[in-house]
């Protein structure tokens, strides 16, 4: 590549939502109720599981774990997305895009590594019932949950060591709603071949594998749950375990499309539809599929809230 083509571009512009035109308003409105909604619902839930003595267990751990994962994983993109659809500057900086993108593929990747460690916490629960509380203890709940953080920290820093020696030209436009992988690669102006080798290689072990980790726990649990001969101890079995399958399914789902390719070109339409799923969609649902489904997550929030409540009100003799 020439020199001239080169440029040292010190910031990108996001082009976000395009074409939204008259509705941006009402797009902010629903993007911010979103994010306030996935923070409330997400830090309720860790507080209340932290909170409550009862709800110290193994799944209880993990899944406000999750929770508290949440509300670091919307920060890396939602407040951007809303500045940006008040801004007519829609600019980040080289550093910042970069950043960005390392933060979200991190906290994208422990996720992966965290609902793998939630399928082999109810695998246990419900295939080896006599021998889980002796495997799964305090201590190792602790160390697989920072062992899913470490892990995820460390799987994208080549990935963007990779991005940042690439040459870019003087076209800085990203056609997505924040920085990402993909989009930035189709700006680079030389062969990005190797990035590309490099990105799938690393998506299809992360993702892949903890789905394909996964789909094998809830098999065995599938079979463990059907050699049960109530219809009642089926149905209480299998409902550990239905909120976080619908979660794996909705995350993996869309990242799986998104990520594990081998091609620059992509639908942009199709990408930013995704990018909505597993950025705003996603862990927004958490808290409402794992309250919903959850009686006893429940009756705790109501505890947490009532006696709360009742500490502040005044007495009236």
């Amino acid at each position: 590549m020439e020199q001239h083509n080169k440029s040292t571009l010190t910031e990108f512009v996001l082009l976000g939502f395009p074409n939204v035109g008259h509705v941006k308003g009402w797009l902010f409105v629903l993007l911010l109720m979103a994010y306030l909604f996935t923070i409330c619902g997400n830090l309720l839930i860790f507080l209340v599981i932290r909170l409550n003595a009862a709800l110290h267990t193994p799944m209880y751990h993990f899944v406000s774990v999750l929770s508290f994962l949440e509300l670091w994983y919307t920060a890396t993109t939602i407040p951007k997305m809303l500045a940006n659809l008040l801004s007519k500057k829609k600019t980040i900086s080289f550093a910042g895009c970069l950043l960005q993108t390392y933060f979200f593929h991190s906290l994208g990747a422990s996720e992966c590594y965290l609902l793998t460690a939630m399928a082999y916490d109810r695998y246990l629960a419900i295939c080896r019932p006599l021998h889980y509380p002796a495997i799964m203890t305090t201590t190792l709940c602790a160390k697989m949950a920072a062992c899913c953080w470490t892990c995820g920290f460390l799987c994208p820093i080549s990935e963007v060591i990779l991005v940042s020696q690439l040459p870019f030209c003087a076209y800085n436009e990203i056609p997505h709603i924040f920085c990402d992988f993909p989009p930035l690669l189709s700006l680079a102006c030389k062969d990005t071949s190797t990035n590309v080798l490099v990105d799938f290689a690393i998506n299809a072990f992360i993702i892949l594998i903890t789905f394909l980790f996964i789909m094998v726990s809830y098999g065995r649990i599938i079979g463990a749950v059907l050699k049960i001969k109530t219809a009642a101890g089926r149905k209480k079995a299998f409902s550990t375990c239905a909120s976080h399958l619908i979660v794996v399914l909705i995350f993996f789902g869309s990242i799986i499309f998104m990520y594990v390719r081998l091609k620059k070109s992509y639908s942009l339409t199709l990408d930013r539809t995704l990018a909505v799923v597993y950025s705003v969609l996603t862990p927004l649902a958490n808290p409402i599929i794992y309250s919903l489904r959850n009686k006893e997550l429940i009756k705790a929030i109501k505890r947490t809230l009532f006696r709360k409540g009742e500490k502040t009100s005044p007495v009236h003799h």
